[in-house]
């Protein structure tokens, strides 16, 4: 807990700089900070992490945090889930932040530090837990718009959710629009983990642990055009999650 009483949520990225494209790393910003702004206003002192500074300083720097949010970013390396580059659409890797994120996503079941997971998010603890992706749904998939803007990449779909499930409580329906920008998926699933959501062509959209209060959505609660109210139910978990440890 901070120094304020306030609940300490790290919101952790896998770099803060993207030189490279301009246009990527300010759409990046609007996304993460509105997840910034909208625990904030849950009450949450929010502390914005880079993984990229290294697996020590990042696991140094969540060591208190009283729940974390690993939010979306680029491809993870192929290696960490024994597999090759070389496939298409393939993004550049960071593989620092890569080994730092999976480390936190590891202590974070292991401590039972409640979790959420956002696109690249869900992909990591997915690795993290010995999982492994698709690395590329193909030209036509309905989870990505390609050739256009970078504002205008986020595509419209239905994720069927499973019945009792956390995030299908937490949403209140079996049945949810999300917003979705991403070439790749989980394909064998990481011990401990259950797919509570999927899309209609039958990729995975929703994971939660089975017994640690993690939950990961590969989809984008925090973009200006999802559903009102998304980001707020799937944040407030980490909340609620706390509560019944306490």
């Amino acid at each position: 807990m901070s120094a304020s009483g306030a609940r300490s949520l790290a919101v952790v990225e896998a770099t803060r700089f993207r030189g490279h494209d301009p246009e990527y790393h300010a759409y990046v910003q609007l996304l993460v900070g509105a997840v910034i702004a909208e625990a904030r206003a849950q009450g949450w002192a929010v502390s914005r992490l880079a993984a990229d500074a290294g697996e020590e300083a990042l696991l140094a720097r969540t060591d208190t945090a009283d729940a974390i949010v690993i939010v979306g970013g680029e491809d993870i390396d192929p290696r960490f889930y024994g597999a090759a580059g070389g496939y298409a659409h393939e993004s550049r890797h960071l593989e620092v932040a890569d080994a730092a994120q999976l480390a936190l996503a590891r202590r974070a079941v292991e401590r039972r530090t409640p979790l959420l997971g956002i696109c690249r998010g869900l992909q990591i603890v997915n690795v993290a837990l010995g999982g492994t992706l698709v690395q590329d749904l193909g030209e036509h998939t309905p989870h990505v718009n390609r050739g256009v803007p970078i504002p205008d990449v986020l595509t419209t779909h239905p994720v069927l959710l499973e019945p009792g499930s956390r995030v299908s409580q937490l949403l209140g329906s079996a049945v949810v629009d999300v917003r979705s920008a991403h070439h790749q998926a989980v394909d064998a699933l990481g011990e401990g983990l259950v797919v509570t959501g999927r899309a209609p062509d039958g990729h995975v959209e929703a994971i939660e642990h089975t017994d640690a209060p993690v939950l990961a959505v590969q989809w984008h609660p925090e973009d200006v055009a999802a559903p009102a109210g998304q980001l707020s139910a799937l944040l407030g978990t980490l909340r609620a999650r706390i509560a019944v440890a306490a």
